[in-house]
């Protein structure tokens, strides 16, 4: 009888759990704004790292289209010398976790997502379009060398 009330108890706060109010995490540089709202839009893509600048570029499902990623309109055009936004860019909370690996690797995860993706740029023929990541939902995580 103590499991089954034990049991019961347990399985009543993990349903209470996710109507309580959770802060999620602000972005330190954000992503959608009153400029740029209207722009975003959902894309099944995959995002990885690649040889080259900018690393982090995401390509979209289905199609020949390459997104060069970066943190958000602040940081459009890049200001820096070094462009460390795009060896660095802020992603979504729910995002990062998918790349923090057990082990260091040389390549982190490639992931599969539904993104919510905000272009930086218009999009032009042949030439990558640089964008950033709103929010993902979806995350497929799969390790590098296991994509190859």
């Amino acid at each position: 009888m103590r499991c089954a009330i034990l049991l019961l108890t347990l399985v009543s706060l993990v349903l209470a759990a996710p109507g309580a109010p959770q802060d999620a995490p602000k972005r330190k540089i954000p992503c959608k704004t009153p400029e740029n709202a209207s722009m975003c839009y959902w894309t099944r893509g995959r995002l990885s790292v690649y040889n080259g600048n900018p690393p982090w570029r995401m390509w979209k499902v289905g199609t020949r289209r390459m997104l060069a990623i970066y943190s958000g309109p602040s940081k459009w055009p890049p200001r820096d010398i070094e462009n460390t936004d795009s060896i660095n860019p802020e992603f979504p909370e729910n995002l990062k976790r998918a790349y923090q690996p057990p082990a260091i690797t040389a390549f982190p995860n490639v992931v599969f997502a539904d993104f919510e993706i905000c272009p930086l740029e218009p999009e032009r023929p042949g030439v990558m379009q640089h964008a950033c990541i709103e929010s993902a939902k979806n995350i497929f995580a799969q390790k590098w060398n296991e994509s190859r």
